[in-house]
C-alpha cells in the first residue's frame, strides 16, 4: 500500500495533536447526525463527531443542534473514536475516520417512511437522528445540486464556501425561482420517490443548507456532500469524483430508480451528467440544467459563457433527453414534456 499524501499526514498530526490537547481541558465528543436513507435491505447512517466543550446537550436531528457561522470551527474532528448506532432495535459499531465522520451501512428491513435511530459514545447515548427509508419498488427519483441550481450567493465560486459556513442568517441567500415547485411537483406525482441533494459542498455546511431548503419548501431528502482538505493523494479532494462515485453508488443501492438529474451550466453537472448517461442508460430518464446569466458564469468560472462538455454534441455518444432553462419553471415545462413522452 502506497505511503499516504504528506498532506494528509500533516493534517492528521495536527488533528490527533489537537484532539489530545482538548481532551486535556475536558472536551468530549458531540455527535452531530445527518439524515440517512435506506431501503428495504438496508440503512445508511451519515454523522460527524467532533470535540466540544459543552457536549452535555445532544438535540434531535430535526432541531438546530449545531453552532452557527464561525463557531463551527470552534471544534475539532474526534478521530478514531467508536460509535455506537441503535437502528431498528440493533445495535451497530462504527469508528469515526481522520476527519471524524461515519458513514455506515447496515441491513435492516424497515418500513418506507422515517425512523430514528440513536448515536451513543461509552455505551451513553448522544444524539438522535433520522433516516427516510424509499420504497424500494420506487422507479422514480431525483438528484439535484446545490449552488447556482436551487440558492444562489453571487459570490465568486471560492467564496461559496466561506459564506456558507460564515453567513448566519439563511435570508442572505437568493432561491432561485420555481425550483422548489419543480421538486415538489415532481415528487407529487411519484409518491415515495426518492430526492437527494448532491453537491462538492463541505459536510460543515450541511445544518445550514438543511434550514435553506426548509425554509424554502424543497422537499426533504439527504444531502451527499463531501469533507474538504488533503486526502491519501494530494492536497485536496476532487469534487468532479466526488459527484461521480455518488451517482455510481446511487444507481447500485437503487436500481429501479430512473432519475431526473438537475444541476447548473456554471461547472461540470452537464458533463458529469452526461457521461453518468452515457454509463448508466437504464438509470436516467432526463437531466434538466439550469442556465446561469452571464454575471452568475463570470462569478462561477471566471467566463460569462458556459463551460463546454466535450462530447455533448458527438452523436456517437448519445445521452438522455437533456433540457436547459434559466430556472425552476421554464424547465418544468420541459421536463415534463420530455417525461410525457417515456
Amino acid at each position: 500500500m502506497a505511503r499516504p499524501h504528506y498532506s494528509s499526514r500533516l493534517e492528521d498530526w495536527f488533528n490527533l495533536g489537537l484532539q489530545a490537547l482538548l481532551r486535556r481541558r475536558g472536551w468530549r465528543e458531540r455527535i452531530i447526525p445527518h439524515m440517512g436513507y435506506g431501503t428495504g435491505e438496508f440503512v445508511r447512517v451519515l454523522a460527524r463527531v467532533v470535540l466540544s466543550r459543552d457536549p452535555r446537550s445532544q438535540p434531535r436531528y430535526d432541531e438546530d443542534q449545531v453552532v452557527r457561522g464561525w463557531r463551527v470551527f470552534v471544534t475539532a474532528p474526534a478521530v478514531g473514536v467508536t460509535i455506537s448506532v441503535v437502528v431498528g432495535g440493533e445495535t451497530y459499531e462504527a469508528v469515526t475516520d481522520r476527519g471524524g465522520f461515519i458513514d455506515l451501512s447496515v441491513p435492516q428491513s424497515l418500513e418506507p417512511g422515517w425512523h430514528e435511530i440513536s448515536l451513543g459514545v461509552d455505551g451513553e447515548q448522544r444524539a438522535r437522528g433520522k433516516v427516510l427509508v424509499f420504497d424500494p419498488t420506487a422507479e422514480f427519483g431525483l438528484v439535484s445540486d446545490i449552488d447556482d441550481t436551487v440558492m444562489l450567493t453571487m459570490l465568486p465560486r471560492p467564496l461559496i464556501a466561506a459564506w456558507n459556513t460564515f453567513v448566519r442568517e439563511e435570508q442572505a441567500r437568493r432561491v432561485v425561482p420555481g425550483m422548489a415547485e419543480l421538486y415538489r411537483d415532481l415528487l407529487a406525482e411519484h409518491p415515495g420517490a426518492p430526492i437527494f441533494y448532491l453537491s462538492t459542498g463541505a459536510w460543515n455546511t450541511a445544518p445550514t443548507l438543511t434550514r435553506f431548503l426548509a425554509r424554502h419548501g424543497y422537499p426533504a431528502g439527504p444531502m451527499l456532500l463531501t469533507d474538504w482538505g488533503p486526502t491519501n493523494t494530494g492536497w485536496f479532494r476532487s469534487g468532479r469524483e466526488h459527484k461521480r462515485t455518488a451517482l455510481a453508488r446511487l444507481a447500485r443501492e437503487l436500481p429501479s430508480v430512473k432519475w431526473v438529474l438537475v444541476g447548473d451550466d456554471g461547472q461540470h453537472d452537464p458533463q458529469l451528467y452526461g457521461d453518468f448517461a452515457r454509463t448508466h442508460p437504464e438509470h436516467v430518464r432526463a437531466i434538466g440544467i439550469r442556465q446561469l446569466t452571464p454575471t452568475e458564469q463570470v462569478l462561477s468560472h471566471g467566463l460569462p459563457v458556459p463551460n463546454p462538455d466535450p462530447g455533448a454534441h458527438d452523436p456517437d455518444r448519445p445521452i438522455a433527453a437533456t433540457v436547459h432553462g434559466p430556472d425552476g419553471f421554464a424547465l418544468s415545462g420541459m421536463l415534463r414534456q420530455v417525461l410525457n413522452r417515456d
